[in-house]
């Protein structure tokens, strides 16, 4: 059997993408390699990191106050830095940090609208 290995992109729609892209390369420094997309390596993720997949019921809450039908969430190597540049960059924080056994979470609304979060793992998880 063929098996799923990773997920290979993040694909969404926006008004301007360039201008998102050059947004999230502003504030929270994701590659330019390109004005049209990002790549991130395996070897660019901390210990402790991963990518998860993980369908949510219709009506949950948990993109709220966004409307879209998703969320993405972005891996970032100082939460509380990050939070602060997403701020300065113009986004708005959404919620407060939480933090688990395997890591703190932070939340914003990028310039579409989008619920983006923020996962600092930490290196036991």
């Amino acid at each position: 059997m063929a098996k799923a290995l990773g997920v290979g992109g993040i694909f969404f729609k926006s008004k301007d993408p360039k201008a998102l892209l050059a947004w999230y390369q502003r504030a929270l420094g994701v590659p330019s390699e390109s004005p049209d997309y990002a790549t991130f390596f395996p070897t660019a993720m901390p210990a402790g990191g991963c990518t998860v997949f993980s369908p949510f019921m219709l009506d949950t809450e948990y993109f709220a106050p966004s409307a879209s039908s998703f969320m993405f969430n972005l891996v970032v190597d100082d939460l509380d830095g990050a939070l602060k540049q997403v701020a300065e960059a113009g986004g708005t924080l959404a919620g407060d940090i939480a933090s688990y056994e395997y890591g703190r979470f932070g939340w914003f609304i990028d310039p579409d609208g989008n619920k983006v979060e923020l996962w600092e793992p930490t290196a036991s998880a």
